[in-house]
Formats: structure tokens, sequence, C-alpha cells
């Protein structure tokens, strides 16, 4: 496989990890099981020994997740040459448990974390609430700016972990993974980085240095808004091995069969429904932004948009995510209240337009005066374009803001 990803998205996307039961069934079945049996006492020796990789129970492992984090490391290290085959994934039952286990996995009591102001709402209240009552500490710096970020490392000369959301959810500040990489990795400090916006086909943190990358499979990979589920990965197998897989086991917030089954399926058709959700989210960011409506338009394709030039670097494309400030709360339920195909609901990266008020939903918990530092107003809308025709989705953007 040629080590340049553009022509080998799709291919991989839809081969990758994928494998054919004896019966020659064209599409893997799904392993709906609690347990696998052994042949004998000999084959029970066998993997006891650590001479076979036999299933034994599907919290641990399943072929169903197997197949599904075998195409996810595929696709987040095709860009990476000889080194791909080292990249390994894991599969959880959230995109919040993926989170939980990489930074589980990366600090420990007693170490410091850094990141971005502005973070998902749970997120941020794991980082800000949870890790905190395990001894892991934590700053925040805007934009994750080099020299602030230098400041900080030699301040907290015990950071373990750099995370990061790029594009930002929901603001869409775009962080310059390679620029972070490079200052974090001075000071023996690693990087992981919330991808679930972009997916691994229109941007590979591991290209730009990151080690390690979380998605919410919910979202894009999934597609279709049926499941609910969360991956790590990394470049280092060993650590995967030795930190993350135990938290697979131990902690068990694995997905079921079916589920991983129903995000591989999804998953397949991503390079095709992204390069869609990034022509319409394109069309409808430059209708927002010429709006008189709409006091601004936060969509990092735009030139205006002060992480474009970073975004055109390190992005193959810049998706289907939008925050359009319209002044005021009343301003935003006027247009929340209006739209008819677009539905009113969290979540994103379905096949269908979905629209969502953060201050009141995704990031309702987080602190007002946090809400305002992190540049998410009581005007702030946040739209995730979905695949029906752009004029349809523009009509009821139209229609939502008149009057």
């Amino acid at each position: 496989m040629s080590s340049d990803p553009r022509p080998t998205l799709a291919t991989t996307a839809i081969h990758a990890g994928e494998f054919h039961d004896p019966t020659g069934a064209h599409i893997a079945p799904i392993y709906q099981t609690s347990t696998f049996t052994f042949e004998d006492m000999d084959a029970v020796e066998a993997f006891t020994n650590g001479e076979s990789d036999a299933y034994v129970y599907t919290r641990p492992g399943n072929p169903s997740r197997a197949a599904l984090a075998a195409k996810i490391a595929a696709l987040e290290g095709i860009g990476l040459g000889g080194g791909r085959d080292q990249v390994k994934a894991e599969i959880f039952g959230s995109g919040m448990a993926a989170i939980s286990a990489a930074l589980m996995g990366l600090a420990r009591a007693g170490d410091h974390l850094l990141t971005q102001q502005v973070l998902y709402g749970s997120a941020d209240a794991l980082i800000s609430n949870v890790l905190t009552g395990y001894g892991i500490t934590n700053s925040r710096i805007p934009a994750l700016d080099p020299a602030a970020l230098e400041r900080e490392l030699e301040t907290h000369p015990n950071t373990a972990v750099v995370y990061m959301e790029t594009p930002a959810n929901p603001t869409m500040s775009i962080i310059d993974i390679a620029r972070t990489a490079e200052v974090a990795h001075a000071h023996g400090v690693k990087v992981v980085v919330d991808n679930t916006f972009a997916t691994p086909v229109i941007q590979r943190p591991l290209e730009h240095g990151a080690d390690v990358v979380v998605h919410s499979t919910t979202k894009y990979i999934n597609g279709h808004g049926t499941v609910v589920g969360g991956a790590v990965v990394a470049r280092d197998s060993e650590w995967m091995t030795e930190r993350i897989k135990p938290l697979v086991g131990g902690l068990g917030g694995v997905p079921s069969p079916f589920d991983c089954w129903l995000t591989n399926i999804g998953l397949k058709t991503l390079p095709l429904r992204m390069a869609r959700h990034s022509e319409n989210g394109m069309a409808v960011a430059e209708y927002l932004d010429r709006h008189p409506a709409v006091v601004a338009t936060h969509y990092p394709g735009l030139p205006g948009h002060p992480g474009h030039e970073v975004a055109a670097r390190q992005m193959d494309a810049f998706g289907a995510m939008i925050a359009l400030d319209l002044g005021s709360y009343e301003a935003a339920t006027h247009l929340l209240d209006r739209v008819k195909l677009a539905k009113l609901g969290v979540s994103l990266g379905n096949v269908d337009t979905l629209i969502q008020h953060p201050a009141s939903l995704t990031h309702r918990l987080v602190p007002p005066d946090e809400r305002a530092a992190s540049g998410i107003t009581d005007g702030l809308v946040r739209l995730s374009v979905g695949l029906e025709d752009v004029e349809d989705i523009i009509a009821d953007l139209e229609q939502g803001l008149s009057g």
C-alpha cells in the first residue's frame, strides 16, 4: 500500500480489518456472545501459556470489536509509511470512556495535565472535576499558544499530558498539532488529540506528531446515529498493550458486538460521507458568513477564521461542523424554534443535519464564567451539517433566520 494516504482511504475504509468466516459470508458475522468455549484442556493450556490468542470472554476481547479496531487503526496510520503497522486501536463503550482511558493510561496521581481553554462539556467535567479527585491537576491555556505552553510546562514539570480538541467543540477553534507536539515532546510530555470532528479521513494527528488519538465513534465514524462508542489509537503498540489493554478488561467500558458491527458498517462509507459533509459544510458556512442576522460564523474553511492557515496545513478538508453566534439567547432561540429540516438535539456527525444550543445542552454544566472564557456565548449555536441537498439545508436556515 502506498504511503500516500489520499489514493487509499476509501479502499482501507472498506477492506482493513475485514475477515470471512468458514461459511463464506461476504459480511463478517456479529459475534453476539458473552463467552467463547474451548475444545479441550490442551486448548486452555495453550491460551494460558500465551501460545494462542483465543477469545475467552467478550469484555476483554471479541472478533467484532477487533475488526473495528483494526479498521480505525489502519485509517489513522495510513500516512505513516512503514510505521503504520505499529498503530493499534482499542474500542470503548463511549467517547468519554475512550478519553478517560487515554488520560488514565498516561497520567497518575501527582501528575499535571495541560489543555486548551474550550473543551467538550463532558471532557471538561472529567478533567476539572473527576481526575482532580484522583490527584491529577490541570491548567488551561487559551488556544494552547506555544509560548504560553512553554511557560506552563516550565511551571509544571510534573506535566504528563497535553490534551487538545481540534477543531474544538463547540467553538471550532484550531490548534497547531505539530507545533504543540514539538513543544510538549521537548519536555517529555505526551500529546493526546480528540479527532472526532475531523475523523481520520480529513485529519490524522499521528502524522503531525501526536502520540494518542481519541474518537467518539458515535459521531461521524458510525455516521447514522445508531450507537454510542469510542476509540483510543496510538502508534506505541507497547503502551497500548501495557497501559490501555488492562483498562479495557479492568474497567469493562466496552461496546456490544452488535454496536461494533454497526459502527464498522458505517465506517466503510466514511470517506464518501466526509467528502459530501465537507462540501455541504463549506457552502453553508459561506451562506451564514454573508447573512446579516449572523454576528459571527466560526468555520475553519473560511479565510477569515483565525485558524484557517493551520487548518489548511493539517486537514485535507474542513468538515461540516459550524458555530454561529447570533448575538443573544433570544436570537438563538428564534432560529432553533423555527428550523424544520434541521433537528434540535445533541450529538453530531449523522447523515441528517443537527442543531443545538451549547450553553443549554452540551456545555450546560460548565460554569457560566468558564463558558464565557471559552467563547461559548448565550447566542452561540452549533450546527452539524448533514448530507441533504445543500439547497434544502440553506433554505431551512433562511426561513429560520428570517422574521
